[in-house]
């Protein structure tokens, strides 16, 4: 068991947070030159020397990019017409013609934003040589933007995505351990012994919870470790305040694995119940997809959702080192809910003594 209660999350913990990103690489990119210019090459070379594409080939028509897109050889097809030079010294506008496989329409809207951003680029370059070659005296009024990055000004998705990795390996490890806690006695025929102790239901609920709620907070305490030592991650907040949350938190999963343990029969059942709520709670965290880009209905149910209040609260105290006031109505939702969720599991005990 002790590999598996602290190895594994931990080693779930490095390999996660390098698998996890939002950044979307290698793009796979084809393109169709019908004009063979300078300016066309020049646009071209915009997108080779991009690390984010990696150019496949060459195409001749458009019926063959797509054929290969079909196939999966290419992501993402640029068609450059005939005459493009031309129309752009002439007429001073063009148009391109972008095809993006978009059946992960997530990664089609990135790939639509790199390659709108290079073609953007190409377009300022362009327009400022055009100015220049007719020797224009008034040249075009730019304005120009300066991003100032706040909380994680490198943009590093790692330290956005840590700590939330970090709460789902915490949940996981002490849902199924307590899920799997009082059915284990039921199978290896103990739990009738401990019925006819004089002990108090809430007393065997405690004793049951307590060791696991230590081992929630060590793997909670190597976590941080790790994210500081290997990711860098900032720790701006209190860290005394992130254990008063977590500690709440962990009571609250708990509650949850005692509750489902008490109305199962074997470890198999636990487990299955416990992993589908396991799958509901992180869909619905927004570690992965942001809540605010759910539907509202979906919104408001993510507020029954313990995972959400401590994703949140962990990268707040984190990043943006939030005091006790900033987190003080989500620390009231969870302790809410940790009287709520152990009450049901003292009650849904069914002792004989």
């Amino acid at each position: 068991m002790l590999p598996l209660l602290f190895g594994l999350p931990l080693l779930q913990l490095l390999i996660l947070s390098n698998a996890a990103t939002f950044e979307i690489k290698n793009i796979k990119f084809g393109y169709i030159d019908n004009d063979h210019s300078s300016s066309s090459r020049e646009l071209l070379s915009k997108f080779s020397a991009s690390s984010y594409f990696n150019i496949i080939d060459q195409y001749t028509d458009k019926k063959s990019a797509i054929k290969q897109m079909e196939l999966g050889t290419v992501d993402a097809v640029l068609e450059i017409p005939n005459q493009f030079e031309r129309n752009l010294l002439k007429s001073k506008t063009n148009s391109l013609s972008v095809s993006i496989n978009a059946i992960d329409g997530a990664a089609a809207g990135i790939e639509n934003v790199y390659i709108s951003q290079i073609i953007k680029d190409y377009n300022q370059s362009i327009h400022s040589k055009l100015y220049q070659q007719e020797q224009q005296i008034n040249h075009p009024i730019n304005v120009m933007t300066i991003p100032s990055f706040w909380y994680n000004n490198t943009l590093n998705y790692k330290t956005f995505m840590v700590p939330g990795i970090l709460v789902l390996l915490v949940t996981m490890l002490t849902l199924f351990l307590s899920a799997m806690n009082i059915v284990r006695e039921k199978e290896i025929g103990t739990l009738e012994q401990i019925n006819v102790t004089p002990i108090r239901k809430y007393q065997f609920i405690i004793g049951k919870l307590f060791p696991f709620w230590i081992i929630g907070l060590v793997v909670l305490s190597v976590g941080l470790l790790i994210s500081k030592v290997i990711f860098n991650v900032p720790m701006l907040g209190s860290m005394a305040l992130l254990y008063l949350f977590a500690g709440i938190y962990l009571l609250v999963v708990l509650g949850i694995g005692l509750f489902i343990s008490n109305f199962t029969d074997t470890q198999q059942q636990a487990m299955f119940i416990a992993w589908f709520f396991m799958v509901v709670f992180i869909l619905m965290s927004g570690l992965f997809t942001p809540i605010e880009s759910m539907p509202y209905w979906a919104q408001k149910l993510t507020l029954l959702n313990p995972i959400r209040y401590f994703v949140e609260v962990i990268r707040m105290i984190m990043l943006k080192g939030a005091a006790f006031a900033d987190v003080r109505l989500h620390l009231i939702v969870i302790t809410f809910y940790a009287f709520l969720i152990n009450g049901l599991a003292v009650w849904s005990y069914k002792k004989v003594s």
